[in-house]
C-alpha cells in the first residue's frame, strides 16, 4: 500500500491511497471460492456450484463488498502510518477501480489541533465557600410551602401574591391589536408575567368590578408596531383566590417522605438535601470556572466537524426544553444561536483531551462509585439504581466522564493561583452567567488609518515577503 499526502489546508488533510490490485483479486478470489460452496441457485445442488456461475451471478457484488472493506482497512492504516487523529468521517473519492489495476482513492478528512497547553501557574480562579445558616434553611422550609400552596376563592379585595381570573380586551387607537385580549385568564399579581402598570391595577379590585388601565407597552417590546404604544386594557374579574400554605404538620412532611420524627426530623432532611445541593454547586462552579480559564488562556482551531456535532446537539437540547413535545425540525434554528456555545464546547473538550493525555489522567474508579452512590442517594431505592448505572455501561460512561472533569479541575487548582471567595448559600447555589462570547476586533477605518500614520514617527521599512511553500510527503511499502 501507497500513501501520500495530497495536500493540507487548515485542518483538513487529503490522503491518497493505492492498494495493490493483487490484494483485492485474491480477496475476490477467496471470497468466491467460499460463497461457491455455500450458495444455492436452480440447477445446481448446494456447495456444487461452480465458481464461474458463482461470478456471473455474484462476482460485481462481492468485487463491491472487498474493495469497501479494503478502503475502510487502507484508510486505517495510513492514519496509522502518518500518525494522524482525525475527526469524524472521512469523504472518499475513487479514482481508480478496475480488474487488473491498482485500486486507489482519495480520503479527505479534518484532524485534530496541535495543541500547546498554557502554563497552568498562570490560571486564577476564585474557589467559592458557603455555609448554610439557620435563616437559609428557615427560607427553604418557606419555599417548600409555597410550592405546596393552593388557592381558595375569596370575596376580599385583590392584593399582591393572589390569583385573579379575569377576561381582558386591549385597543390601540380605539381599535383591538392581536394578542390583546383573554377570557377566563388565571393571573397570579406579582408574577410580572404582563406589561407593566396592569397587575398593579388590578390590586384592589374585587370579583365582578371591572376597570380601564391606560397603559403604555415597554419600548424594547417584541412586537414592532407595539414598541412604546398607548394603549387600554378593559379589565373584567371574575374571580379573586387568596393563597393558603400548608401548616407545618405530619401531613405536610409526608410529602416529602418524612414520615416519623416530626418537624425535627424534617428539617434534619431539608437540611441534608440543602447540603447535597450546595456541594454540587459548588463543585460546578468551581469547575465551570477552572474551564473558563482554560478555554480563555488555550486559543484552539476547532475542526468544522466538531462545530457541527455541537450545534447539532444544543439544537437537540433546546427543542427537547421548549419543544413541549412537538415535532419541531432543527433546521429551523439557525445555527449562529449555538454557534459561540458550541465552540466553547468543542474547544474545551479538546483542550481537556490534551491535559488527559499529557497528564495520564483515568477515571478513579471509587470516585466513580462513590458518585454513582451519591446519585442514587436521591432515589427511593438507592441499591436499584447503583445496579442500574454499573448494568449500563453507557450510563456509567456519564458518569466516568464527570469524574474525570473533576480530576482535571483538582489538576488545575494544584498548579494554579487560587482565592477563597465566601458567599451565601442563596448565592452559591446559583450558576455563574454564561461567560460572554468574545468580541472580534473592528476593522480600522481608512480615516483612522490615515490618523496613526500622521502621528506615527516610526521610518517605513519595507518587509521582506516570505515564499509560501507546500511540502508533498510521501511514503510507502
Amino acid at each position: 500500500m501507497k500513501v501520500s499526502i495530497e495536500s493540507t489546508q487548515g485542518l483538513e488533510t487529503t490522503l491518497k491511497i493505492v492498494i495493490p490490485s493483487s490484494n483485492i483479486e485474491a480477496k475476490v478470489s477467496e471470497r468466491l471460492q467460499k460463497a461457491a460452496k455455500t450458495v444455492a441457485l436452480k440447477g445446481f445442488r448446494k456447495g456444487k456450484v461452480p465458481v464461474r456461475v458463482v461470478q456471473q451471478h455474484f462476482g460485481r457484488g462481492i468485487r463491491q463488498e472487498i474493495v469497501g472493506e479494503a478502503i475502510n482497512t487502507g484508510f486505517t492504516d495510513a492514519i496509522s502510518k502518518e500518525k494522524l487523529n482525525p475527526v469524524g468521517q472521512p469523504k472518499v473519492d475513487i479514482l481508480e477501480d478496475k480488474k487488473g489495476s491498482d485500486l486507489e482513492f482519495t480520503a479527505t478528512f479534518e484532524v485534530l489541533p496541535d495543541l500547546k497547553l498554557c502554563d497552568l501557574k498562570k490560571i486564577k480562579v476564585a474557589r467559592p465557600v458557603a455555609d448554610i445558616k439557620a435563616k437559609d434553611i428557615k427560607n427553604m422550609i418557606e419555599q417548600l410551602r409555597d410550592q405546596q400552596s393552593k388557592f381558595i376563592i375569596s370575596k376580599k379585595k385583590a392584593i399582591d401574591g393572589d390569583k385573579v381570573n379575569l377576561n381582558y380586551s386591549g385597543t390601540k387607537g380605539g381599535k383591538e391589536f392581536e394578542g390583546g385580549q383573554g377570557l377566563d385568564q388565571d393571573l397570579v399579581l406579582g408574577s410580572n408575567t404582563m406589561i407593566p402598570g396592569f397587575e398593579d391595577g388590578i390590586i384592589g379590585m374585587t370579583a365582578g368590578e371591572s376597570k380601564v388601565l391606560d397603559l403604555k407597552f415597554p419600548k424594547d417590546y417584541h412586537a414592532e408596531d407595539l414598541k412604546g404604544a398607548k394603549v387600554k386594557f378593559k379589565v373584567e374579574v371574575n374571580s379573586v383566590s387568596s393563597k393558603t400554605r400548608p401548616k407545618l404538620d405530619d401531613e405536610f412532611f409526608k410529602l416529602f417522605g418524612v414520615t416519623e420524627g416530626g418537624e425535627k426530623k424534617f428539617k434534619e432532611e431539608v437540611e441534608s438535601n440543602m447540603e447535597r445541593e450546595l456541594n454540587n454547586a459548588v463543585r460546578t462552579k468551581l469547575k465551570n470556572r477552572v474551564m473558563n480559564q482554560l478555554y480563555d488562556l488555550n486559543p484552539v482551531d476547532v475542526p468544522k466537524t466538531l462545530l457541527t456535532s455541537e450545534i447539532n446537539q444544543l439544537k437537540q437540547q433546546t427543542i427537547q426544553q421548549f419543544g413541549g413535545g412537538q415535532k419541531i425540525d432543527m433546521d429551523m434554528l439557525p445555527d449562529d444561536m449555538f454557534q459561540d456555545r458550541a465552540h466553547r464546547r468543542a474547544a474545551l473538550g479538546i483542550i481537556v483531551s490534551e491535559l488527559v493525555k499529557q497528564e495520564n489522567i483515568s477515571a478513579d474508579a471509587d470516585r466513580v462509585k462513590a458518585r454513582v452512590e451519591e446519585i442514587a442517594s436521591t432515589y427511593e431505592k438507592p441499591s436499584e439504581v447503583v445496579e442500574y448505572y454499573y448494568s449500563k455501561p453507557e450510563v456509567l460512561n456519564s458518569v466516568e466522564a464527570m469524574v474525570l472533569e473533576d480530576q482535571v479541575t483538582e489538576l488545575v487548582l494544584s498548579k494554579a493561583v487560587v482565592k477563597e471567595e465566601n458567599i451565601s448559600y442563596e448565592k452559591a447555589v446559583q450558576p455563574d452567567p454564561e461567560p460572554s462570547p468574545k468580541e472580534k476586533k473592528k476593522p480600522k477605518t481608512k480615516a483612522q488609518t490615515k490618523a496613526k500614520a500622521k502621528t506615527s514617527k516610526k521610518p517605513k521599512v519595507k518587509a521582506k515577503a516570505k515564499a509560501k511553500t507546500k511540502t508533498v510527503k510521501k511514503s510507502g511499502d
